[in-house]
């Protein structure tokens, strides 16, 4: 029987690292538990109107952050605060999947277009790698905006 699973990020700030990977994935940030949002609601300031009325503490706000793929299908990704920063490189990435069914120039078109789409959104490029037939397709090397690795593949 498989299972379940859900991605978990350390993070310096969840509300803008969830914000990121919410944005270059397609997901989005759920409703608090038990409200309905209407269409074209920030669930972002939902969540502060639930925590505020919690008795959360302003400062603890950004403590947690999801994100959800709308469709059903991915992993829920759940970011949580640590006080220390990234000091290596990650032993668990992820490969975000830019050029599905595409090969060759086209293939590698469509990852350098998501790779300046991302760029844009405070990602970092690290590095090229290109095709090398059969068995490598090529792939970009990439950070998010607190440095965690990831690949456009």
């Amino acid at each position: 029987m498989s299972r379940d699973i859900q991605v978990t990020f350390d993070a310096h700030d969840p509300r803008a690292l969830s914000s990121f990977w919410r944005d270059a994935l397609g997901y989005v940030h759920p409703a608090p538990p038990g409200v309905d949002l209407p269409a074209g609601a920030d669930p972002l300031a939902a969540w502060d109107e639930f925590l505020a009325g919690l008795g959360v503490p302003e400062d603890e706000r950004n403590t947690k952050s999801a994100i959800e793929d709308p469709d059903g299908h991915g992993p829920r990704v759940f970011f949580q605060q640590v006080p220390e920063g990234k000091l290596a490189k990650n032993r668990v990435h992820l490969d975000v999947r830019a050029a599905p069914g595409l090969v060759g120039d086209e293939r590698l078109a469509a990852l350098e277009r998501e790779c300046g789409r991302l760029v844009a959104m405070g990602a970092t490029r690290l590095r090229r790698v290109e095709p090398d037939p059969p068995m490598e397709s090529g792939f970009i090397v990439m950070a998010d905006p607190e440095g965690n690795e990831f690949c456009l593949d």
